[in-house]
C-alpha cells in the first residue's frame, strides 16, 4: 500500500452546547485519573499549564476537535489553544515548518515528510497516533433515493466518468426497488491536497484495481467533474447540485444519500463499528519509529460487517520539543484525546469510533514520552 503526501452523524449544534460541557467534565475526571493528565512531566502541576497550543491540517477532525478543545480549555483555560482545519496537507506542511505544534492529518507522513518531520523536531521522533477514525461515505443529492448499495466497480467508474446516470444499469442491479431517475452524475471532488482523497484514491486503487488505475494521491488525480475546497466545500455543492456525488467524513453527510459499499457478499452501510471493525484487522506500517503507530487499512477486506473506506486521521507532534511550555501543552492535549471521556466526547460530536483500549495504551505510550530538550 501506498502512503502518498496527497490523501450519519451530523453535528448536532442544539446538543453542541451540552456536548462540550460533558467534554470539559470529562477532561477533569481525565486528569485526576491519569498520571499524563495531572502531572506534565515538568514538575508543575498540569493545571498551572499557560502560553499556546497551535495545532492545524484536518478538516474532517474539526466536529471531534471542537469537543476536545472545549475540554481540554475546560481543564486548562490559561493555555491558548486554536486549530486550523486548512486541510492534512497544509497541516503537515504547518507542523513540518515550525508554524504548528501539532498536525491533524488524514494520511501518516510519507518518507520524505518523516524525514523532514524528524529534523524539525531536532533530529528526534515523530509520534503518529491513530485518534481519529471514522468512515468515509460516498454521499449523493437524488430526490427520493436515500440509500444505495455501490459495488466498488460501480463506484471508481462513478468516479471516473465511464457511469453518468443514476439510471444506469450497473446502479440498477444491485438496487432492484430502487426508482432510479436519469438524472446525470456530478462527481465532486477535494480541490486541496486533503487525507480523506488520499484515503479514498487508496480504497479504490487497491478494491477497484481494474477501473481506477491512477495510485493514491491526496491530490485529486484525474480530470473533470466538479471540485471544492474541505470537507464542507464538497458537501456544500452536493447539497446545491441535484445528481451530485462525493466522498466525505460520515459524520457530515447530514440529510444526503448514503452509498452501503460491497463487501464480499455483502452491502455494508458506514458506521463507527464498521469502521473500527477494519482498522482492528489491520496491520501497522513497517519500519517506523517507537511511537509512530500509522496504518496500513485493509481495503481490500471480505470481513463480515467491516467497511473499508475508512478514514484513520493522525495527530502528528514531535516527541521531544525546543521548549517545555509547548511539551507541557502538547502532553496534556493528548492525554486528554486518548482518554476514554475524550474519546467519547469527540464521538458524541462527531459520530467517529472511540479508539480501541490497544491503540488507546500504545497512544499512551508516547504521550507519555513527550518531553522538551535539554
Amino acid at each position: 500500500m501506498k502512503l502518498s503526501t496527497r490523501s450519519r452523524a451530523a453535528v448536532l449544534s442544539t446538543a453542541l452546547a451540552s456536548t462540550l460541557a460533558l467534554a470539559a467534565c470529562g477532561a477533569a475526571n481525565e486528569s485526576e485519573a491519569s498520571s499524563g493528565g495531572s502531572d506534565s512531566g515538568s514538575g508543575s502541576s498540569a493545571a498551572e499549564l499557560s502560553g499556546d497550543l497551535v495545532g492545524a491540517g484536518a478538516s474532517s477532525q474539526q466536529a471531534a476537535m471542537e469537543a476536545w478543545q472545549a475540554g481540554f480549555e475546560g481543564e486548562y483555560p490559561d493555555v491558548q489553544f486554536s486549530y486550523d482545519p486548512a486541510g492534512s496537507g497544509a497541516g503537515r506542511e504547518q507542523f513540518i515548518d515550525g508554524r504548528a505544534d501539532f498536525a491533524g492529518s488524514d494520511a501518516a507522513l510519507d518518507e520524505e515528510e518523516l524525514t523532514a518531520a524528524q529534523e524539525r523536531c531536532g533530529g528526534g521522533e515523530v509520534f503518529e497516533l491513530p485518534n481519529y477514525i471514522s468512515p468515509i461515505a460516498v454521499i449523493f443529492n437524488l430526490e427520493g433515493v436515500d440509500q444505495l448499495n455501490l459495488s466498488p466497480d460501480v463506484i471508481a467508474r462513478i468516479f471516473t466518468g465511464q457511469i453518468t446516470t443514476w439510471n444506469d444499469p450497473a446502479i440498477a442491479e444491485a438496487n432492484p426497488d430502487a426508482e432510479l431517475p436519469d438524472t446525470a452524475i456530478t462527481p465532486v471532488h477535494r480541490a486541496d491536497d486533503s487525507g480523506t482523497t488520499d484515503n479514498f484514491t487508496d480504497y479504490l486503487f487497491q478494491a477497484a484495481g481494474d477501473v481506477w488505475t491512477a495510485e493514491p494521491d491526496g491530490v485529486w488525480p484525474l480530470p473533470g467533474g466538479e471540485a471544492a475546497n474541505g470537507t464542507s466545500g464538497v458537501v456544500g455543492v452536493v447539497e446545491s447540485t441535484a445528481g451530485a456525488v462525493t466522498y466525505a467524513d460520515a459524520s457530515r453527510a447530514g440529510e444526503l444519500g448514503v452509498a452501503n459499499v460491497g463487501v464480499g457478499s455483502e452491502f455494508v452501510a458506514p458506521s463507527a463499528e464498521a469502521a473500527a471493525a477494519v482498522v482492528e484487522n489491520s496491520p501497522a506500517v513497517e519500519g517506523r519509529g517507537e511511537y509512530d503507530f500509522a496504518i496500513e487499512v485493509n481495503r481490500q477486506t471480505e470481513g463480515s460487517g467491516e467497511y473499508p473506506i475508512v478514514l484513520v486521521s493522525y495527530h502528528v507532534g514531535c516527541v521531544e520539543y525546543d521548549d517545555q511550555s509547548t511539551a507541557d501543552n502538547v502532553k496534556a492535549f493528548m492525554t486528554y484525546v486518548v482518554s476514554e471521556d475524550g474519546q467519547q466526547a469527540a464521538a458524541d460530536n462527531a459520530g467517529n469510533a472511540p479508539i480501541s483500549d490497544t491503540l488507546r495504551e500504545q497512544a499512551q505510550g508516547a504521550v507519555d514520552a513527550i518531553t522538551a530538550a535539554g
